[in-house]
């Protein structure tokens, strides 16, 4: 999702720049939410690995962005995901998120080649073919009821899959945890939906065709967040960030498993 994620940033980097030159002051004194008492141990999530023994260099930057994240999250994108859920009717909700998962197809399709997993190829093209024709458009998803289990690839998980290093932790404003491998990843898939869209250009001959895409680029970013139940500061662990980093981390292992 290149332009909605294209877009996001930009929203990200004028607000971080506005948070940066209208309130150093109040930035520098800012504090956390209140802290409340602990639900759970670190202990609860590894008895052989301890949480904090993960590389991550560039912590003090990833830090301030895991905090920029929460200001977004909290500012922005969780009142205008909470607007979205409000106004739109649930069987609505699902069918943009059934359009822009078969949209999503295209990407593990290519990944699913470069891969060499003919299987999860196959099955790919199955669902897309299954649910860009009988789902209408991708709206409805016959595909999981015939029995073709969604696959998901990207190009992160390509580059896994020939060798490449995750190399070092990274948050990335608005997408959150990463590794340079993964975000290196997500800029080339995006950069292929990118052109994609451009050389087929689905708006040519349309009316204002770019704001209609904006729109639309616009409602995947917030579909995608309203389908991440996670809050920042809510999780009820100590170390939050510490914890979210390990479970990036085991996540990144087993998805290179399958």
């Amino acid at each position: 999702m290149p332009i909605a994620i294209c877009r996001v940033y930009h929203v990200a980097v004028v607000l971080y720049l506005a948070l940066t030159l209208t309130g150093c002051a109040t930035m520098t004194t800012a504090k956390l939410p209140p802290e409340e008492p602990a639900m759970h141990s670190v202990s609860e999530f590894s008895d052989d690995e301890p949480v904090v023994d993960i590389a991550d260099p560039w912590q003090m930057f990833n830090r301030s962005m895991y905090r920029f994240n929460y200001n977004f999250d909290k500012y922005v994108f969780i009142p205008v995901v909470a607007g979205y859920e409000f106004i739109t009717p649930t069987f609505i909700q699902k069918g943009f998120s059934n359009f822009f998962d078969n949209i999503g197809e295209v990407r593990t399709l290519y990944n699913s080649v470069l891969q060499l997993k003919g299987k999860k190829f196959l099955t790919t093209v199955g669902r897309f073919l299954t649910n860009s024709t009988v789902g209408i458009g991708g709206l409805f998803d016959p595909a999981s009821s015939l029995g073709m289990k969604k696959e998901n690839e990207d190009f992160g998980r390509t580059l896994g899959y020939w060798g490449v290093h995750p190399g070092p932790y990274l948050v990335v404003p608005v997408l959150g945890p990463n590794t340079l491998r993964s975000a290196s990843g997500f800029a080339v898939d995006g950069g292929i939906r990118f052109a994609a869209i451009n050389a087929i250009d689905p708006l040519e001959n349309v009316n204002n065709g770019n704001s209609i895409m904006a729109g639309i680029t616009t409602l995947e970013s917030i579909d995608t967040r309203h389908r991440v139940t996670f809050r920042y500061y809510e999780s009820g662990y100590p170390f939050e960030y510490d914890l979210l980093r390990f479970l990036y981390h085991k996540r990144g292992e087993l998805l290179l498993m399958k």
